[in-house]
């Protein structure tokens, strides 16, 4: 069973995170799923509903959901040793960015990330900020230079989206292309 850990900090844009969990999960893949405090009061603030009900939501019907805290850094995660085929950080905040690309491992969800790169696994991290600063540029180019997949929530309008749910589709679309996954997410070009 493929196992991939998905990130979640507190740049807006929680709905992406939450679907993409979903999507995994459904495609019974182990997902083993940290956020940051902020990660998860944007979570709350945006989705309109505690991190408990969203997280119970998310493990009914699904074994394969597995939590970790920010701060255990005992977690499997945290170690080369525990196989997982990839890890998407999404939302990904600027400040966790800096964090990742500066070699910086102080909680769980940055070390699992320089575990991916140390590793050489995939690494896909989805920045959600605008505008961006040379400084912010600067860390995805040192990522992107080190391996990692820069995949900005830019999403598509040549599909003609209809709704914030195909806005978000196509985004969690491309994240799942990228895992190589197959997906019909979104409405393809030609």
């Amino acid at each position: 069973m493929r196992k991939i850990i998905v990130g979640v900090t507190g740049a807006s844009g929680s709905i992406y995170g939450i679907t993409l969990v979903k999507q995994l999960l459904k495609r019974q893949i182990e997902v083993h799923m940290v956020c940051t405090e902020n990660g998860k009061k944007v979570m709350e603030y945006e989705m309109e509903k505690n991190y408990e009900t969203i997280v119970n939501e998310l493990k009914k019907d699904h074994i394969n959901l597995k939590l970790h805290n920010i701060e255990d850094l005992f977690s499997p995660i945290a170690s080369g040793s525990f196989k997982t085929s990839a890890m998407v950080i999404v939302p990904c905040s600027m400040a966790t960015l800096a964090e990742i690309s500066n070699g910086i491992s102080n909680n769980l969800l940055c070390r699992a990330a320089d575990v991916c790169i140390k590793e050489k696994r995939k690494l896909i991290i989805v920045p959600r900020e605008t505008p961006l600063s040379t400084i912010h540029l600067n860390n995805m180019l040192n990522l992107s230079k080190a391996g990692v997949t820069i995949l900005p929530a830019m999403p598509g309008f040549y599909n003609r989206p209809e709704s914030i749910e195909d806005i978000v589709n196509f985004i969690v679309g491309r994240i799942l292309d990228e895992l190589e996954i197959d997906n019909d997410l979104f409405k393809r070009w030609g």
